[in-house]
């Protein structure tokens, strides 16, 4: 990664990372993730670490850390650029975790609480910004694919064998 960081490459990380709505993040532990997130005054900022909300356990993100964050495009999902970061974790209360928290609110679909949830946030929960620090990185060549994080969550089972045969025989009636 280049150490520098010329106008391009900020407007670059900023217009990219506004427009997708998942980035991934490689902290200090563990692989990559891939978070939602929203870009606020300079910065990725993130809320996890508590119920309902998205995994930010071990991925090593301590304030003052470094990040790795890749952005994919919004239309392909292909990778776009990946950029370096410093994790800031603003206490809860003050002016700029309101500010984080309010710009997250905003985005967060479904939450139950959705008129209360930054005071569960403030309670439960890390809310976490990500500041650009540094260049970009050269695309890799390879894929750089991993593998999911375990979880509870299943896909469909197989279909049943019969099931081709009903469908066939319902379109054969129209």
């Amino acid at each position: 990664m280049t150490q520098t960081q010329g106008p391009l490459e900020r407007a670059l990380i900023e217009e990219a990372t506004k427009k997708s709505g998942l980035i991934w993040v490689r902290g200090t532990e563990g692989t990559p993730r891939a978070l939602w997130h929203v870009w606020h005054d300079g910065a990725v900022c993130l809320v996890g670490d508590g119920p309902g909300e998205q995994p930010l356990a071990g991925l090593g993100l301590a304030d003052g850390g470094p990040a790795e964050v890749t952005v994919r495009s919004k239309d392909k999902g292909g990778r776009l650029v990946t950029w370096t970061a410093t994790v800031t974790e603003p206490a809860p209360g003050t002016e700029e975790w309101r500010a984080a928290a309010g710009e997250l609110k905003g985005k967060r679909l479904n939450a139950p609480d959705a008129e209360t949830v930054t005071d569960r946030w403030a309670r439960e929960c890390r809310v976490l910004r990500l500041v650009p620090a540094g260049g970009t990185a050269a695309l890799p060549d390879g894929s750089l694919a991993a593998v999911p994080v375990p979880t509870p969550a299943t896909t469909r089972r197989p279909a049943p064998a019969a099931l081709p045969k009903l469908l066939a025989r319902r379109r054969g009636r129209g």
